[in-house]
């Protein structure tokens, strides 16, 4: 699913809210994740997940094409980790095939 469908599906969930009202919603919460983290803060969202950020540290990589040594610069990446409810409603299907 991608941003417009998410949009599009909870427009349609809430015929009350004009489409461009819950872009804007939207928007506006995916921007406020974005700044808390660029910040270096932890997102929680209960039964969704956490979001967070890490470091990675400068180290040597190796050049796959010639071999060479070149440094790698340190980093912060995005970090997503599911929450628990997450986890049991998608693992609830498995449970069931398996059985």
């Amino acid at each position: 699913m991608i941003k417009s469908e998410l949009v599009a599906k909870i427009a349609t969930m809430n015929p009350h809210l004009y489409q461009r009202d819950v872009e804007n919603i939207v928007n506006a919460i995916l921007d406020e994740i974005i700044d808390a983290m660029s910040r270096g803060d932890r997102v929680e969202l209960r039964g969704f997940g956490a979001f967070s950020v890490k470091a990675r540290p400068a180290r040597v990589g190796r050049n796959p094409r010639t071999g060479e040594h070149v440094s790698v610069d340190g980093k912060v990446v995005p970090f997503f980790k599911t929450g628990k409810e997450m986890r049991v409603r998608l693992n609830k299907d498995e449970e069931g095939a398996s059985a």
